[in-house]
């Protein structure tokens, strides 16, 4: 039997610790893993694109995830798509997740495990740009990793921006460069095609996470601001080639470290207070399996979700 788990039966069986607990050592962990994880990316004919990750392999898990997402930026959701959870055994299919939901909180969580550790100490307030789902989800990890004090968010719907800052009390700015001016940390997470700030819009120390950089052509962060700061990203390669590395104008053709480094201590983080920093993922296959799996398993234990036998 496959077991069918909609955005409620996800919401009603994950918990933002045990997620970051999954992905803090799946980051330690995963290129361990027996095949390296794929991106697989195609435009449409239509106003969007077809992803698909595979395969979402981790040690010691006996079982694997197959994505497939549909991005189309105009619609709501944006984000529409199926994860697929197979055994390791036979390739039973065990589960048929909502891949909007697991992106969701996998982007957000492993944002907010970055954020944490690279955000300078003490900082009071967070900025958000992009008031969508995942930033939702970073806020969530962060009250458990570094909860700010203070929240400045600015979203090109005012609608969206006045409720996720009700939601969270924070407060509306008129713009990305407000935020910037306004907050400590900056969480970008939007489907800009051109850069947001630059290095003129930020002051030395600052953090910025940007999770729109997933997509070739996607850009948050202007060329001087990714030149001048510290640079992490979850995969060098693909940073490079589809990621933060991709962006036009930039000098620099590496990242500084990967977060799997600064986690494993093999590199430092942050160094100075003076220091910007900047987190900027691309989103890879183990992540959707690390969170897929804890869904799964307390799903099956609750008996939550349809259970369907697609052989019949």
């Amino acid at each position: 039997m496959t077991r069918v788990l909609t955005r409620s039966d996800l919401e009603a069986v994950l918990e933002p610790a045990a997620g970051l607990a999954a992905l803090r050592e799946g980051f330690r962990t995963a290129d361990a893993a027996a095949t390296p994880g794929q991106r697989v990316r195609a435009d449409l004919p239509f106003p969007g694109t077809a992803t698909a990750l595979i395969p979402g392999l981790l040690p010691g898990i006996e079982a694997y995830t197959v994505k497939v997402n549909a991005k189309f930026p105009g619609a709501r959701p944006a984000l529409r798509g199926v994860i697929c959870l197979h055994g390791g055994a036979d390739g039973e299919l065990l589960a048929l997740l909502d891949s909007a939901t697991v992106t969701a909180w996998r982007t957000g969580l492993a944002a907010a495990l970055a954020t944490a550790l690279l955000a300078p100490a003490g900082h009071d307030v967070l900025g958000v740009i992009g008031a969508g789902a995942q930033a939702e989800l970073t806020l969530r990890g962060l009250e458990s990793e570094r909860p700010p004090r203070q929240l400045v968010v600015h979203d090109a719907d005012s609608e969206r921006a006045a409720a996720f800052a009700a939601r969270h009390g924070g407060r509306v700015l008129d713009s990305a460069a407000a935020v910037a001016g306004a907050a400590d940390a900056v969480l970008l997470a939007t489907w800009s095609r051109a850069p947001l700030l630059a290095l003129a819009d930020t002051r030395p120390g600052q953090h910025f996470t940007s999770l729109g950089t997933d997509e070739p052509g996607k850009r948050e962060l202007a060329p001087d601001l990714l030149d001048a700061a510290l640079l992490v990203v979850d995969d060098t390669g693909l940073a490079a080639t589809m990621g933060a590395l991709a962006a036009p104008g930039l000098t620099r053709t590496t990242a500084d470290a990967t977060l799997t480094d600064i986690l494993r201590g093999t590199r430092p983080g942050r160094t100075t207070l003076r220091q910007r920093t900047v987190y900027a993922p691309v989103g890879l296959p183990w992540q959707d399996l690390a969170l897929t799996w804890l869904a799964w398993r307390e799903a099956e234990r609750r008996g939550l979700g349809a259970t369907i036998d697609l052989l019949d």
